[in-house]
């Protein structure tokens, strides 16, 4: 019993000493890239929290607080364009100018705010303007990652890359409804816009001195045909076509619940106000974080395929019992434990997504990718009407007992690309 309490001891001894956690910061690019990236999600966050938080409040409606949260996502459609876009003229070109943009939006809710005319109609036309731009971010930024980091470093930067999201909803949502509470939308707004601003420097920064490198191939045909090599290749690829699968489903049924849906469920089913709102969005934070240090520690070790399997699995069910939550305590208790879990599906997903596709097709695969983000404005026009004839529980039990049942059939399908050690979703 005593050996075999050392032999424990011993292995977890050793994956401390090999965890890294600080090497990704070793590349200039990524130095720069963790902190413009935390900076925005940070300035995201906030603007999530209490533009939600004001749609429902000025509107009364979760039909129109769900139109608000899918118009964010208007852009997955036209997402394989940015990828393309840069594959052609570098990943941080292109996320420097999409920044940019998020800058001037802002700027202008700034002073719509401040000069008192501000209406739900001109957030309604913000959100859509952004939304055109800010689906394709992430994709932008894993893929800059992948591009800039060695490959047996990857798992472990892109879960300290997916730490900036975990720090952002944890400290925006609170401290966005501490702030509005105190001040009001105007000075939420101005900070805001400096967040977006100095990320868009360190972005720029990030790439001070670094020439871009073409990916092979492109440059010397169309747009629409690069694009649609893109979705040949994902189509014709097992482990890509699953992934993307796996994308669709969680955003169409996981992600409405823990995302968009969560003002509507403190307001309605929990009876608190907007701080208590920027609890619960920063208990699912917080479950995310340490996942995504877990997943830094012991990424070497992964199987990327296989676990985003069985995560996405126990996604949904540990997302059962939190729509179960009788109050606000608990339902936190849950969503921390949600959060931890969606990071071991999606870290490993996107990990997955950029090997396979290698250097000449990872923009076009990870915009690709975006266009299964498409599925979260679906999931949630769909859910403001289930909620209206159904009501909350039923809506959310249905899409997790759906979603678990769908991550199976994809499991089932596509098993040899996904399950085996040795199958081309696990490859290192």
């Amino acid at each position: 019993m005593g050996t075999r309490r050392a032999s424990r001891l011993d292995g977890f001894v050793t994956a401390i000493r090999g965890f890294r956690l600080l090497d990704p910061f070793r590349v200039r690019g990524f130095l720069y890239q963790w902190p413009a990236d935390l900076l925005i999600n940070w300035g995201n966050e906030i603007e999530l929290l209490i533009l939600g938080w004001y749609i429902l409040v000025e509107t009364e409606s979760v039909l129109l607080l769900t139109l608000f949260g899918a118009l964010r996502f208007l852009g997955t459609l036209i997402a394989p364009m940015f990828g393309m876009a840069g594959d052609k003229f570098g990943h941080r070109n292109v996320l420097c100018a999409m920044r940019a943009i998020y800058t001037l939006l802002a700027l202008t809710m700034t002073v719509l705010a401040f000069t008192g005319v501000l209406r739900p109609l001109y957030v309604m036309l913000l959100a859509t303007l952004s939304g055109l731009v800010r689906p394709s971010d992430n994709a932008m930024r894993n893929a800059l990652i992948a591009a800039i980091m060695p490959g047996r470093q990857l798992m472990g930067a892109m879960g300290v890359a997916r730490t900036t999201s975990d720090f952002a909803r944890i400290v925006g949502p609170l401290f966005g409804a501490g702030m509005i509470a105190a001040f009001g939308m105007g000075p939420v707004y101005v900070a805001v816009t400096a967040l977006y601003a100095a990320g868009l420097v360190l972005t720029g920064m990030g790439g001070a001195g670094l020439a871009h490198r073409r990916a092979a191939g492109v440059g010397r045909s169309s747009f629409a045909r690069e694009v649609l090599e893109g979705l040949v290749h994902v189509w014709r690829t097992p482990c890509l076509h699953a992934g993307m699968w796996l994308a669709f489903l969680v955003n169409m049924t996981a992600f409405p619940i823990t995302g968009s849906l969560l003002p509507y469920i403190a307001r309605e089913v929990y009876h608190i106000d907007q701080t208590g709102l920027g609890l619960l969005v920063a208990s699912f934070a917080v479950g995310g974080l340490l996942g995504s240090i877990l997943i830094s520690l012991f990424a070497q070790t992964m199987p990327t395929g296989r676990m985003m399997i069985v995560a996405a699995a126990g996604w949904y069910a540990v997302l059962q019992v939190f729509v179960l939550m009788p109050n606000p305590v608990a339902g936190a208790i849950m969503l921390m434990l949600t959060g931890l879990v969606q990071s071991f599906s999606m870290v490993p997903l996107s990990v997955m997504l950029l090997r396979v596709a290698g250097d000449r097709y990872r923009g076009r695969i990870m915009g690709v990718r975006m266009l299964a983000i498409y599925g979260l404005p679906v999931g949630l026009l769909a859910s403001g009407a289930l909620i209206e004839w159904f009501g909350y529980l039923a809506m959310a039990s249905g899409y997790c007992i759906f979603g678990l049942a769908a991550t199976l059939g994809i499991a089932l399908w596509w098993r040899d690309a996904l399950w085996p050690l040795d199958a081309p979703g696990n490859t290192k």
